[in-house]
């Protein structure tokens, strides 16, 4: 039979393949691109709690709308039962005392860029294949593909279940846990971390909202009892995700089938039990491995890997999706640029690879943390021991952000300084209420700066927008990479232009002042000025000194604050 012949083959056709073929033929149309997806389209799947990130990429795919039109919850934040004291605490995206009420469908405007979606990901993943078929890709659905590899690092081409050959100048895997292109290839994967859980999982109609937000918002649930953690997820006015997650050493240990666990675990929690005294279930339990893992390479001579293929961080944070999408979005810029100068965008596949398993292995750093520190797992101090001594990680508050810093904050965004939907302020506030102890900012040590670029070599990182790529200037030093832009670039100027502490905050203050075009009121610029000058101190980018007579910063991370506080019964 004659191969068909694409620029772009793609294996699998869930949010990382869609975001991928929409952007590629939106920028791109003279394209030919394939999306090869095994299974048939509605169906279930595991992963619904998404983090803001993801609006941005739904609007730049143009299905926002389509999106917004489902009528998902929108994802306000969340409850947990988690860390060291039993109490019920909340994380919003944005301040509720900031959240107004307004119709849905609504724009992609104003409040809706701070919050997120609860999907049901049999109809979200549709409407993002269906817009990807849109754009004028070729989707084949029912339609598992087997890799045929050519010379070393090399895929030669794919072979359809008829027999019909696939032939690309570049192939992706995006088919998941599948990891058809990875496994074939025979690409080595670690698993980094001690922590190794099964997650099991079912469907209810007429389970109750912990709490409705205006129309249509709500807060995902997590909580922890001795043996695990569960998770409620609302989807639709009347359909609910309900998971437990545990260690796979524990199920094995508790001799039950995962039905029976899955459903004593549910009865153990009695906030869980309450919003569910109506619900009735609508299918079987479903479970799977839950491994934290990372590939060695997320890309090869004429292949790449995306999404869940290049690795996996355990669920508690909710960004599965976020970096699938994420990193999906920065793929489709970087093809179109090999396929037209190999040579010259070279360097683009390298950023790519580095940068995922970057943020992926940070990711998994930050759920080891979650898990060493959460005194709820009554029955599992053992084990959460094993994550903390495996990873070297002191709960002493300064001892355990130092260790989280080592990951790197600067990941997820370029320019912006967090990590799993909070930023750098929310991840002092919540080592805080893991280790139930005060932490400093270390920019209070100081009361003078100075730029610390000894032995950083200078490079490009690749800014993508509106379809075109352009380079920024970045630093790099071992691991760790300071790219000039956003608040870092006004750093690096004021701290080379101004020394003591003082007068950088009263640049800072005079600059925003100055900039209402920026969107944001000058007080929360000035905090995310202040959280880009932190890391580039954490990180060595900035070195502090002290001199006579010239006064410090005092700046503190309270217990309670509008982002992250004490859970209201009701609110």
């Amino acid at each position: 039979m004659d191969a068909e012949e694409f620029d772009v083959a793609i294996v699998g056709g869930g949010p990382a393949g869609s975001t991928l073929g929409s952007l590629l033929r939106k920028y791109h149309p003279g394209l030919r691109v394939g999306i090869f997806e095994r299974e048939s389209f509605p169906r279930d799947h595991v992963g619904e709690s998404q983090l803001p990130p993801i609006g941005k990429i739904l609007d730049e795919m143009e299905c926002w709308g389509r999106v917004e039109e489902a009528g998902f919850p929108i994802k306000i934040g969340a409850t947990y039962r988690w860390g060291s004291s039993p109490d019920l605490w909340d994380f919003e995206f944005l301040p509720l005392s900031q959240f107004r009420d307004e119709e849905r469908p609504a724009r992609f405007v104003g409040q809706r860029q701070q919050t997120a979606f609860q999907v049901d990901r049999a109809r979200y993943d549709q409407i993002l294949l269906d817009q990807a078929r849109s754009f004028g890709c070729e989707v084949w659905e029912e339609c598992g593909v087997t890799p045929v590899l050519g010379s070393e690092d090399e895929i030669d081409h794919l072979l359809r279940p008829d027999g019909r050959q696939v032939r690309a100048r570049y192939y992706v895997d995006a088919s998941g846990g599948a990891a058809v292109l990875r496994r074939a290839l025979g690409v080595p994967v670690e698993v980094p971390t001690a922590l190794k859980n099964v997650a099991f999982w079912s469907y209810w109609q007429n389970a109750d909202w912990a709490v409705e937000i205006g129309v249509g918002g709500t807060r995902v649930q997590v909580m922890s009892i001795g043996t695990g953690w569960i998770w409620f997820i609302p989807l639709s006015p009347t359909r609910t995700s309900v998971g437990f997650v545990c260690p796979a050493q524990h199920y094995k240990a508790a001799g039950q089938s995962p039905e029976s666990l899955y459903l004593n675990a549910l009865e153990q929690d009695p906030r869980i039990r309450d919003l569910m005294k109506n619900a009735v279930r609508e299918s079987e339990v479903e479970g799977t491995k839950d491994w934290s893992f990372l590939a060695d390479r997320a890309a090869g001579k004429n292949w790449f890997l995306a999404g869940e293929s290049i690795g996996f961080a355990d669920p508690i944070l909710a960004a599965g999706m976020t970096l699938a999408q994420t990193g999906a979005r920065e793929l489709a810029y970087i093809l179109p640029a090999l396929l037209q100068d190999e040579a010259d965008a070279g360097w683009l596949k390298d950023w790519y690879g580095e940068t995922q398993r970057k943020r992926i292995r940070q990711h998994i750093r930050f759920a080891d943390f979650w898990y060493s520190s959460n005194g709820q797992f009554t029955d599992l101090q053992a084990y959460t021991s094993e994550i903390a001594r495996d990873a070297g990680l002191s709960l002493n508050p300064d001892k355990a952000f130092q260790w989280l810093g080592t990951g790197g904050f600067t990941n997820d965004t370029v320019g912006q300084a967090g990590i799993g939907g909070l930023d750098l302020a929310g991840l002092k506030q919540v080592t805080q209420k893991f280790t139930r102890g005060g932490l400093d900012w270390k920019l209070n040590r100081y009361n003078s700066f100075k730029l610390n670029l000894r032995n950083a070599k200078k490079a490009r990182t690749p800014v993508f927008h509106e379809g075109e790529i352009s380079s920024q200037l970045s630093y790099h030093r071992g691991t760790k990479c300071l790219v000039a832009t956003g608040m870092y670039a006004l750093m690096l100027e004021l701290v080379k232009t101004r020394k003591s502490a003082g007068a950088i905050y009263q640049a800072m203050i005079e600059y925003f002042r100055s900039r209402s075009d920026l969107g944001a009121s000058p007080e929360l610029l000035m905090q995310h000025g202040l959280q880009a000058l932190e890391v580039m101190l954490i990180e060595g980018w900035v070195q502090g000194l002290n001199k006579p007579g010239l006064p410090r910063l005092k700046l503190r991370t309270p217990e309670e604050g509008e982002i992250i506080h004490a859970h209201i019964e009701g609110v």
